[in-house]
């Protein structure tokens, strides 16, 4: 197996175990507080705060620094990489302060008239308690978004793949420990109980966050970091950053104001449809992540190092290699849980109404599935040439196609129709960055053979699946919808050897 395919396994895994470790602790949640208005509230009081995290230190500068970080080490050395990381970090750590203080001061006018304006009075004072205790946990994440980034500039990955488990654990210590009126009982132990409510959720992500970043703290031991007490705004490094980071934050922007817009347009909707989005993302981010993230993650670094020594076949290569791996996979997978989605949704304990509205809006996510998982490479092949202004015109179209169709579709069929509006401006975005892509470097999108496999074997898959979730069988629901799902895949992978050899020898 190349290093290659073992970084993106390691990531893979770990992405995995968060997911479970996310699923779990959104399960206990789901139990405790339901589709309720507290819960709404907690949920869209993350917005703000995620979008500056994803502004600045985020998705922003991690995809933007790690080129220039990556062309630092390859022409420099080390030393000079670390240095232009802290002055990046002292950049953005005083940046994000400010801006942070400004929503802390501004939160409730917020909250009133762009946030949640459909909530009621209460519930609106609450999003903005929220939201100015989800900015402690921002300004750790400042940080911990850019210790990412250099240690996998460094290609070191292991460190921040297990860094979104270590905010899980953080977060279910909040959930089972500091939530609840009621300790829960593990045999003969009852576990001690605050009864903080919903505000447990909220000390419980600080939590998470400063774990977040304790763990990835070794990595910069290992790799010998040296801070600068420094910023230097005419350091050449550094400009070269903010000129690709000036495009990537009108990116990110765009791409986090379509999940602003999504609790907006659903605090006019039913009770809990802002909670069901959520619910219904985070079920399509599975398969998301665990093939469009960790390819993505991983081969960032290379192909920016491939363009740094000037190997544009090998660029073009992996980018043709990339693309086949993940047609392969996010087809089927998004047949596959479409059909096999409602009994997996059931151990959320929600009513039938309720569960209903949760099943339709993961398919509706899922419809963009494959979309998703293609902007995660696409976007980064943009910036492995430096070239912020393609994805930040894509974005922009996504986001105002993303709009329009949420209007529509959600006032006129509910929170499905707004995942609905997801899947498909994220799917029209992917296509459009893959079409660039291939005429500049033709035979890059060249993936006919892979679809004429794929999409058969998705199909025939998916009937099997249906089949099996018609019979009866003597075991609960969940473990039917689990086998409907694995019984389908298996059926789909002698279709898809070819990409699966791809990813172990890429």
């Amino acid at each position: 197996m190349s290093r290659f395919a073992k970084s993106t396994l390691i990531v893979a895994v770990f992405f995995g175990l968060e997911k479970v470790l996310g699923f779990v602790r959104q399960i206990i949640t789901a139990r405790q507080f339901g589709l309720s208005p507290a819960l709404d509230a907690f949920n869209a009081a993350n917005n703000l705060p995620d979008l500056l995290f994803a502004l600045i230190s985020g998705g922003a500068l991690g995809i933007a620094f790690i080129p220039v970080l990556t062309e630092t080490l390859q022409k420099q050395d080390r030393q000079a990489a670390w240095d232009l990381f802290s002055r990046i970090a002292n950049l953005m750590f005083l940046v994000t302060g400010g801006i942070a203080l400004i929503l802390a001061v501004l939160a409730v006018p917020l909250v009133h008239r762009v946030i949640t304006p459909g909530f009621s009075f209460e519930q609106q004072e609450l999003v903005a308690n929220i939201m100015r205790l989800d900015l402690i946990a921002t300004m750790i994440f400042s940080l911990s978004g850019l210790v990412t980034a250099g240690l996998q500039a460094n290609q070191h990955f292991l460190l921040p793949a297990m860094a979104p488990s270590m905010y899980d654990l953080g977060m279910l210590f909040g959930v089972i420990i500091l939530a609840p009126d009621t300790g829960y009982q593990i045999g003969p132990i009852t576990l001690p109980a605050f009864g903080m409510g919903v505000y447990g959720l909220v000390y419980g992500g600080i939590l998470g966050a400063a774990l977040f970043l304790l763990i990835q703290l070794p990595g910069l031991v290992i790799y010998k970091f040296h801070w600068t007490p420094a910023i230097g705004l005419h350091h050449p490094g550094v400009r070269k950053v903010l000129a690709l980071m000036g495009p990537r934050v009108l990116t990110v922007l765009f791409i986090q104001l379509v999940f602003v817009a999504t609790d907006s347009i659903a605090s006019w909707l039913v009770p809990g449809a802002v909670s069901a989005l959520v619910y219904g993302w985070l079920f399509m981010q599975v398969p998301e992540t665990l093939i469009g993230t960790a390819l993505g993650v991983v081969l960032l670094p290379t192909i920016s190092a491939q363009l740094a020594l000037g190997q544009v076949d090998a660029f073009r290569q992996s980018l043709n290699r990339a693309i086949r791996i993940i047609l392969a996979l996010t087809i089927p997978a998004a047949v596959l849980v479409m059909i096999g989605i409602r009994p997996l949704v059931g151990i959320l304990g929600f009513n039938a109404a309720g569960t209903e509205l949760v099943v339709w809006v993961t398919r509706g996510f899922l419809i963009g599935l494959m979309g998703h998982a293609l902007i995660e490479v696409a976007s980064r092949s943009f910036y492995a040439q430096q070239n912020a202004l393609i994805p930040l015109g894509a974005s922009f179209l996504a986001t105002l196609t993303f709009v329009i169709f949420a209007i529509g579709l959600g006032f006129s069929i509910g929170a499905a129709g707004i995942a609905l509006a997801n899947g498909l401006a994220f799917t029209g975005e992917a296509l459009l960055l893959w079409y660039l892509l291939s005429r500049r470097f033709s035979g890059v999108a060249n993936v006919r053979s892979t679809v004429v496999r794929v999409i058969p074997a998705a199909l025939l898959g998916g009937l099997v699946a249906f089949g099996i979730m018609q019979l009866s069988f003597p075991v609960s629901g969940i473990l039917v919808g689990i086998l409907a799902i694995g019984v389908g895949g298996l059926l789909v992978i002698p279709f898809i050897l070819p990409e699966l050899k791809l990813l172990i020898t890429m």
